[in-house]
């Protein structure tokens, strides 16, 4: 009988690496228009060539805001379902995705902000303020339960106040579905550096958190009993799924199923140990959404289908297989 996947989690953190560098090369290649790959090496080089503005241009700064982003969703939902010590828990449950969408609204309809550099600094103000109410809401002991109530009823506050808000201003609308929708596309490279500092912040903290995240698996009872302060790795968690996620849909827009399903599928292969499955999500995650990415540019070629909306359909059945193994995966 061959050994358990999780009893080899050196190998599936090269084999995830070495899958990321071939999602990269086939991000900077793919597209309406394909590229050999030296085409690709002079265009990194500096060399000015037809292609080299589709890669420096297009190409380069998505696929870099897709590494970004993905290693913060990855980190942020599997730190999320440790946290909450919830299978099904989300980051958008801490109310940070509504907190910067409610932020974006409010920026385009008062503030007259049109750029994308200019919602990333809202939205992440956003969601650090949805993420502090929801801690406030559930009380200074933070417990996961109750933080995931809370989670919901100051989402389901702001999605009224987002929804009456675009009902008033029908002019902010048109600029926010472009940002709603989730997309890579369009995006410069001062983007992902605007976010750069406080996703890799936000990942020390994620992976500093994995033993003390380890023993809150055991119970709080044995959690305290291991030296655990249960308050300070709450805290601390929340800060870190706050950055982490809140960056993410700051620069992205809301790119749901992600992290849910990376979460999961990091169990299935290295088991419940945190510090190897926070490492494997950081490289899995990004490769995936390079891969929903690719799948968006070609299957309506020349034209695009957001990134959004491919990973909520492919994301949607893999959930549903996934929680059908509940027992593999369980928490």
């Amino acid at each position: 009988m061959s050994p358990p996947p999780h009893r080899h989690p050196g190998r599936w953190l090269l084999l995830a690496t070495f899958v990321l560098l071939g999602c990269v090369g086939l991000s900077l290649a793919l597209g309406a228009r394909a590229l050999a790959p030296h085409d690709i090496w002079a265009a990194l080089t500096g060399a000015h060539t037809p292609a080299s503005s589709i890669i420096t241009e297009l190409r380069l700064p998505r696929t870099v805001l897709a590494l970004v982003v993905g290693v913060a969703l990855g980190l942020s939902g599997t730190v999320m379902q440790a946290l909450t010590r919830n299978p099904l828990a989300d980051p958008g449950l801490l109310g940070v995705t509504m907190g910067a969408s409610t932020a974006v609204v409010v920026a385009i309809a008062f503030g007259g902000v049109s750029a994308l550099t200019g919602y990333v600094w809202f939205a992440l103000a956003g969601a650090g303020a949805a993420a502090v109410l929801v801690y406030l809401v559930a009380g200074r002991t933070g417990a996961g339960d109750r933080m995931v109530l809370a989670g919901a009823a100051v989402s389901a506050v702001l999605v009224a106040v987002t929804s009456a808000i675009l009902l008033q201003r029908p002019d902010a609308f048109r600029d926010f579905r472009f940002w709603d929708v989730g997309s890579l596309a369009g995006r410069p490279l001062t983007v992902a550096a605007q976010i750069g500092g406080l996703v890799a912040v936000g990942a020390v903290v994620a992976l500093l958190l994995a033993r003390p995240l380890n023993a809150l698996a055991l119970g709080e009872d044995s959690a305290r009993a291991l030296g655990v302060n249960l308050t300070t790795t709450r805290l601390l968690g929340g800060l870190a799924v706050t950055a982490l996620c809140g960056a993410a849909t700051a620069a992205a827009g809301p790119i749901g199923f992600l992290g849910l399903v990376t979460a999961h599928s990091t169990r299935l292969l290295v088991g419940p140990d945190l510090r190897w499955a926070l490492p494997l999500a950081a490289l899995i995650t990004p490769s995936l959404l390079l891969v929903a990415d690719i799948v968006g540019r070609l299957v309506l070629a020349p034209q695009e289908l957001s990134v959004g909306v491919v990973t909520a359909v492919i994301g949607a059945p893999v959930f549903v297989v996934l929680c059908r193994r509940r027992r593999l995966v369980a928490l």
